[in-house]
């Protein structure tokens, strides 16, 4: 799992301050730094971006309470037919990415929230046992759910389109958020925390985590640790974007995993566009006389797919966990 140090390109760090603030010239500008990091590594970590760095604290202090529960208190939450729930520990292998051969199931567990509309508490997929959990849960939710919208203009003047163009499309979104426990581990051959993949997301908003165990892979092929930020969010292009851009923005495989004596936790946030948009070249990346890189395909029948690839969810066992 070593990094390789002798040739670490930088992950840019963004000051979303300025835009934020309305400053003159400020999108154009940081649009300008957001298309240079998506087109050369695929990864940015964004600062003074408007979220409490208490309201990040309480997140990360809800994920440790979630997976401090019994496990059969977890396992009364087990993952159902939306997506909403609890994977166990080697509950998930990563089959979608021709990354690393024979992947093992993943070394982690992991508490799966999805929003209904503007009703994200529509499920029986909460923890009876943890008071204020939900609450919590939901703010958080909020908050990232506010930050990719106000990150939405500058993709936009980032890929040379007007800045509200991703607005419709992105009106009804697909949206999760993963609380994430990785326990101490040593790793054997083809075993991760999460094994090398590139999310399938428009966007992933990954806040800064203390214990290190995030590491992405370049373009010449190295892998690299990515630097703690304190009070950061790392970004990262996912698969949807990639097809909307006809592969202009890159989709960097990465992997995970806790070599640390204690628990590791991560609280990724994962935004797709509404779920009937058609994933097919932006006007200002088709290029006249060359088909698509990739076949269209609705956001939904992908994601579709993408679950089925990792968590093996059969007919059957929707109905099951219904």
């Amino acid at each position: 799992m070593a990094a390789d140090t002798a040739s670490t390109p930088a992950i840019p760090v963004i000051d979303l301050g300025p835009y934020l603030a309305g400053k003159p010239g400020a999108p154009e500008a940081t649009a300008a730094q957001l298309r240079h990091a998506n087109e050369t590594i695929g990864f940015l970590t964004i600062v003074n971006h408007g979220v409490p760095a208490s309201l990040v604290e309480e997140a990360f202090a809800a994920c440790a309470r979630f997976h401090a529960q019994p496990l059969d208190a977890k396992l009364a939450l087990r993952v159902d037919g939306e997506f909403r729930g609890y994977v166990p520990v080697r509950g998930s292998t990563t089959r979608h990415s021709r990354l690393n051969a024979d992947n093992q199931p993943n070394e982690n567990e992991a508490y799966f929230m999805k929003r209904v509309g503007e009703d994200a508490g529509a499920t029986d997929r909460w923890p009876a046992g943890l008071p204020g959990f939900r609450e919590v849960a939901l703010r958080y939710y909020a908050a990232m759910d506010a930050l990719a919208q106000r990150l939405l203009p500058l993709y936009a003047m980032a890929l040379d389109l007007p800045a509200d163009w991703f607005a419709p499309h992105c009106d009804r979104p697909l949206t999760g958020l993963r609380f994430t426990h990785y326990p101490p581990a040593r790793y054997g051959a083809n075993q991760f925390g999460l094994a090398p993949h590139a999310d399938t997301s428009f966007i992933t908003l990954l806040a800064q985590n203390r214990v290190p165990g995030l590491q992405l892979r370049t373009t010449d092929g190295a892998w690299i640790d990515a630097p703690v930020v304190p009070d950061s969010f790392v970004v990262n292009t996912g698969e949807v974007l990639h097809r909307w851009s006809n592969g202009r923005f890159i989709n960097t495989p990465h992997r995970a995993y806790n070599l640390s004596p204690g628990p590791r936790y991560a609280i990724p946030y994962f935004f797709h566009p509404n779920p009937d948009t058609l994933m097919e070249p932006v006007p200002s990346c088709r290029v006249p006389g060359e088909a698509p890189r990739y076949a269209p395909m609705t956001v939904g029948d992908y994601m579709a797919w993408f679950r089925q690839q990792n968590y093996g969810l059969s007919a059957k066992a929707k109905a099951d966990a219904a």
